[in-house]
């Protein structure tokens, strides 16, 4: 791993981001025709380039990282598939402009799943922040949160031994443990006991709430995922898959197990929803959208992203972490606290490169509310009112111009003076250097996530002194297996 020194070294050599005034460009890129334009950037996205080249052969083409192009799952499933990608860190930026785009409707893209599946509703995500309600219910869940504050470090720890007393099981009986799935039960109880004050088990979902959201979430969005099945054909996967969306009925009976354990068990949250004038149900389901979507769903890339570029960092980043987490916890009396977190430098830079290196969440949109301008490191160019931008983050967080040598994993990048590029983690529909508010449409869950992962590291560190991992590709994040691991001694 390289030294503290060289990502201290990066804000130095970091170009200027501020983008200068330039002469309007005209926008590269075209949409090709109606019907097969659309189809054929589909099978570029999914099949022939796969998702990260397919725009790096595009920013290749034009010379540009502002260009026009369809993005999946195109004709039948979405109405207008045509967007303008924005893929540095300046012109980004854009998107986290409420003045400048609205976000109606646009949490998956270029279409929009049944509101079926939420109640009826359009849960907070989907609302645009100039709607009444918007505001309201993120009120409710920044309040929900900053109320259940005390309680993210005893539960989170509570969660997370049940789950390496599960991997060590695994492990015993396989020689090898696969971590998604441990990773999984162990989020959805933790964000379940969270809003609920009780383990699932102790409700009718029982064991398998995991599960239950799983598939909820499958028939959202499977429109934007591809199985990679090696012997299926694809252009089969892509008439299933992307051609028309599953109706809620398939999951509406494991849908309404879910709901009703969240109704019944979350009663106080409820309460408060209600003083604050929101509708019972209506909370309930957009309850049930931040705890299923955005927490755990969250949670599903984001621990195993975490994992796999940790464990491949190997045994001299593991020895520096494991050094700095145990000696800083035997410092606050072995109790692990948000002051002992806040002292592990290190543990923190290794989750804000993992966030940067691998987003949980990799696309943004927002639809232009007026003519605007939009600049890169370069260009100007002009956005008419109505035309969708959209962002790709995995390649916004590696831009070359921002981050020194962008496609390595630098746990200590930001350590020292690194700790300005903080600002270019874009993984939260917002800078990293700001907060969540009820007029923005950054996570609400921000601070939380990044708790989690620091204690993550934390826990993992002081029961192992290293692990070695295998990792692959899923249909969101990535497989890790962990293949070897040594106890602390």
């Amino acid at each position: 791993m390289p030294s503290s020194t060289t990502s201290a070294a990066v804000s130095d050599d970091r170009r200027d981001t501020t983008p200068y005034e330039a002469a309007v460009q005209n926008i590269p890129g075209d949409y090709g025709h109606p019907f097969f334009g659309p189809i054929s950037d589909r099978y570029d996205y999914y099949y022939n380039q796969g998702e990260v080249e397919f725009f790096k052969a595009r920013m290749k083409k034009h010379q540009s990282t502002v260009f026009r192009c369809n993005m999946p799952p195109g004709p039948f499933t979405a109405k207008n598939p045509r967007v303008i990608c924005l893929l540095d860190a300046v012109s980004f930026q854009t998107l986290f402009d409420n003045s400048k785009v609205e976000k109606k409707n646009l949490l998956d893209g270029t279409f929009m799943p049944s509101t079926a599946f939420t109640g009826g509703y359009r849960a907070c995500a989907f609302l645009d922040t100039c709607e009444p309600n918007h505001s309201a219910l993120k009120s409710f869940f920044l309040s929900t949160l900053a109320k259940k504050h005390d309680k993210f470090i005893t539960i989170f720890r509570q969660s997370i031994s049940t789950m390496f007393s599960g991997l060590e099981d695994e492990f015993s009986a396989k020689g090898s443990a696969y971590f998604n799935d441990l990773s999984d039960r162990m989020s959805f109880d933790f964000v379940f006991r969270l809003f609920c004050d009780k383990h699932p088990s102790e409700t009718p979902i029982g064991p398998d709430g995991q599960k239950l959201v799983d598939l909820w979430l499958f028939c959202q969005l499977h429109p934007l995922m591809t199985l990679r099945l090696k012997y299926f054909p694809n252009f089969l996967e892509d008439l299933l898959l992307h051609t028309f969306q599953l109706p809620f009925f398939l999951v509406k009976s494991k849908y309404k197990k879910l709901y009703n354990a969240f109704y019944n068990s979350a009663g106080s949250i409820l309460d408060e929803a209600e003083k604050m004038g929101l509708k019972r149900d209506e909370a309930c389901h957009n309850l049930v959208f931040l705890a299923g979507f955005n927490a755990y769903g969250g949670m599903k890339t984001l621990f195993p992203g975490l994992i796999k570029w940790v464990g491949a960092a190997g045994e001299d980043l593991h020895r520096k972490l494991r050094d700095e987490i145990r000696s800083v916890v035997k410092s606050e009396g072995g109790v692990v606290t948000v002051a002992a977190l806040n002292k592990m430098t290190l543990t923190k830079s290794t989750v804000y490169e993992a966030l940067r290196i691998e987003p949980p969440v990799p696309y943004q949109y927002g639809k232009a509310r007026q003519d605007l301008t939009v600049r890169n490191h370069e260009s100007s160019f002009l956005i008419k009112k109505g035309e969708m931008l959209f962002g790709y983050q995995p390649i916004v967080t590696k831009d070359p111009l921002v981050f020194k040598n962008p496609e390595e994993f630098v746990a200590d990048r930001f350590v020292g003076g690194g700790e300005e590029l903080i600002q270019y983690v874009y993984w939260s529909n917002g800078r990293e250097t700001e907060d969540p508010t009820t007029e923005n449409k950054q996570c609400p869950g921000k601070d939380l996530v990044v708790l989690l992962s620091r204690l993550m590291l934390v826990e993992f560190f002081l029961r192992y002194d290293t692990f070695q991992v295998v990792s692959g590709k899923l249909l969101a994040g990535s497989s890790v297996t962990i293949k070897s691991f040594t106890k602390a001694t």
